[in-house]
């Protein structure tokens, strides 16, 4: 088979997926520019004379937590390379984690559905499929780059160092593209392709911030550290975004090769068999629930310990950190009426509690992926309520989304006792991460509600989610209107350590959780399936 019959219908499967994913896409595309720009301006405001800058980029280039958390500290007496190492790291993860959700739900995940199979009937190439779901996220990482430019260059931030900017972005989604569709071919699980990606994504930032905090050579193995290596902001150089370039040609090249040497469906690796008789507890839709998010509890759980350690390691010396910066002063201790180090540790739990959000979301929300999988229907086939399936996934989302939180008061209490050497922070501040349980119930009750109600309207959820992390990050840094804010839940949850406890909201947020899952429920009991 030539090249060209290989690619046959290419363009009309392209159309297909624009058309399918066309909501997607228009969130992912617009979502990561606007969070990157609104940081941006936020930072800007931050920042309004060169003192300010001179001043924060001598708190930051000693700092090796700050470093290791947002990325080598380049230019930092600019305000374009003090925006780009305040969001650039942050904004290149999203960019990446959009590129793997993207290209594995095209491929492997269509393929483990049976639709890949259904279209491979017709007359359209091995390759067509593969290929066009590249050529849409190609599409996306340039909207994103090309937005994020003209973002900057419009906030009056220098043309060169915008553009390199935004080509970064466009180059670390390119290389991820290739990596999932890699990945993609050797296994015949979405779980398997999404999970190994990410596990590629946290090597990739790890060995970043080794390099970053050494000498730079780690930074190489990274594909985060090459585009970083173009120094956008503070001497550009082009040359680096070859590295991404070859790297992405390269893994499309062996996963094209890999695919002709699988059958549609499968893997170049089969799953194990599994063990002649399941475990007792697997008999149980409980047990089965928490079996199928055992591995995404695990990796929550672990990243918002870590990321609870990078903020709770600095938070001895934030005093120190914004005494000569107003601004900066004001705008954490609008967190919180106490100290500065306990608004800065509440706005950390903050950010804590919102990552938590992601995996209570997400959690719930695998709902929707067992149902659109017809692994419900099996299920349901046997002697299993739909309200007894619904109920073992909420039940291991609802109390992971409490071990996520403990896990992230543990990491910011455990760093910063140790730097303190007050380890009493310890129950403190989980006790302080345990109190924005409630919001990320009311989130998991949204998302519930959509499944059970409007299941094609699921992706709303993502929406109020994203809504939150603006409120939160940066509502205050923004002066968002006060009924703006009071969307989020989090803006209702007393900002502990900084503010002093409180019941009432807490309450009302948890009674309409629940009011909200039990309308979920409810619902999914009368539609039909799919």
């Amino acid at each position: 088979m030539t090249l060209s019959t290989e690619q046959t219908g290419t363009v009309v499967l392209t159309r297909l997926i624009l058309r399918r994913e066309r909501v997607r896409i228009l969130i992912w595309t617009t979502a990561v520019p606007l969070l990157v720009l609104l940081t941006a301006a936020s930072v800007k405001g931050l920042y309004p004379t060169q003192h300010d800058l001179d001043v924060a980029a001598e708190a930051s280039e000693g700092n090796a937590a700050a470093i290791a958390f947002n990325g080598p500290a380049q230019g930092l007496d600019t305000l374009g390379g003090e925006v780009a190492f305040q969001v650039g790291t942050f904004g290149l993860v999203l960019v990446a984690l959009m590129s793997t959700f993207m290209t594995g739900r095209q491929t492997r995940a269509e393929e483990e559905a049976g639709r890949a199979e259904m279209i491979g009937s017709l007359p359209v190439g091995g390759h067509a499929n593969a290929t066009a779901a590249l050529l849409v996220v190609a599409g996306m990482n340039v909207i994103v780059g090309a937005l994020v430019a003209l973002g900057l260059i419009g906030l009056d931030l220098p043309v060169t160092g915008s553009v390199v900017f935004g080509v970064s972005f466009c180059a670390l989604g390119l290389v991820f593209a290739g990596i999932t569709l890699v990945v993609a071919q050797i296994s015949e699980n979405t779980r398997v392709v999404h999970g190994s990606t990410g596990a590629v994504l946290g090597v990739s930032f790890v060995l970043r911030a080794v390099g970053d905090i050494g000498d730079g050579t780690a930074s190489w193995f990274s594909p985060i550290g090459w585009v970083q290596k173009t120094r956008p902001f503070a001497g550009e150089r082009w040359w680096p975004l070859l590295v991404p370039a070859l790297c992405a040609v390269a893994a499309v090249f062996v996963a094209h090769t890999l695919s002709d040497r699988r059958d549609l469906g499968a893997g170049l690796v089969p799953p194990r068999p599994g063990p002649p008789r399941a475990a007792r507890g697997l008999g149980r839709p409980l047990g089965l629930a928490l079996r199928l998010q055992r591995g995404s509890l695990i990796g929550w759980t672990c990243g918002v310990f870590l990321t609870g350690l990078a903020y709770g390691w600095v938070a001895d010396d934030v005093e120190d950190f914004v005494a000569d910066n107003e601004a900066i002063a004001d705008l954490i201790a609008g967190y919180g009426g106490a100290s500065l180090t306990d608004s800065y540790l509440s706005q950390s739990l903050l950010v804590v509690a919102l990552l938590g959000a992601w995996y209570t979301m997400q959690s719930v929300l695998r709902l929707r992926g067992e149902e659109n999988g017809l692994r419900a229907d099996l299920v349901l086939a046997t002697p299993v309520s739909r309200s007894r399936w619904v109920a073992s996934h909420l039940t291991v989302a609802l109390a992971g989304s409490i071990v996520v939180l403990v896990a992230g008061g543990l990491g910011t209490g455990l760093a910063y006792g140790l730097t303190s050497g007050d380890l009493g922070q310890v129950p403190r501040l989980i006790g302080s991460a345990l109190a924005y349980a409630p919001a990320l119930w009311l989130l998991a009750g949204l998302a519930t509600t959509l499944f059970g109600l409007v299941p094609r309207g699921t992706v709303a959820a993502w929406a109020a989610l994203i809504a939150c992390f603006v409120i939160g990050l940066l509502g205050q840094a923004l002066d968002l209107p006060g009924w703006t804010r009071d969307i989020s839940p989090f803006e209702h949850v007393p900002r502990l350590p900084a503010a002093d406890p409180s019941l009432t909201a807490p309450t009302l947020l948890t009674v309409l959780a629940a009011a909200l899952t039990a309308a979920g429920l409810s619902g999914f009991r009368r539609r039909d399936l799919g």
